[in-house]
């Protein structure tokens, strides 16, 4: 599994600014079905082991509205992208979600990004 693969051309770019130091941690869900990671540009990326689905989220005060559906987000790293596609080069590497969280028995989740903290719950 390509965790951060849309990165890989950014390595110089990531070494140059000292990201390449980032931790970011991950966290299983209650049942240990699933794993959350956080990202650059307040994204944050959910794995499920049973169905092999990954999707990409992002924390941002813009949707942080009650009962906002979070919508997948898609990085293209090279090539023409498509409409609902964010390039590569256009990440906010000072923009990170180096903390997550996953409530133990309920689909909640905790994501911290730069000094905001987003709680989220809905089905992965």
């Amino acid at each position: 599994m390509h965790v951060h693969e849309y990165l890989r051309a950014k390595l110089c770019s990531l070494y140059e600014n000292d990201c390449i130091f980032d931790k970011f941690e991950c966290c299983w869900n209650g049942n240990d079905t699933a794993i959350m990671t956080g990202s650059y540009n307040n994204f944050f990326r959910m794995f499920d082991r049973t169905t092999k689905r990954e999707v990409t989220l992002e924390a941002s005060r813009d949707i942080a509205k009650p009962k906002t559906v979070l919508k997948p987000r898609k990085v293209c790293s090279q090539g023409k992208r498509k409409k609902d596609e964010i390039s590569v080069d256009c990440l906010d590497f000072n923009k990170k979600i180096l903390h997550t969280a996953w409530h133990p028995t309920e689909n909640i989740i905790a994501v911290a990004a730069t000094n905001n903290l987003f709680l989220f719950q809905d089905k992965f």
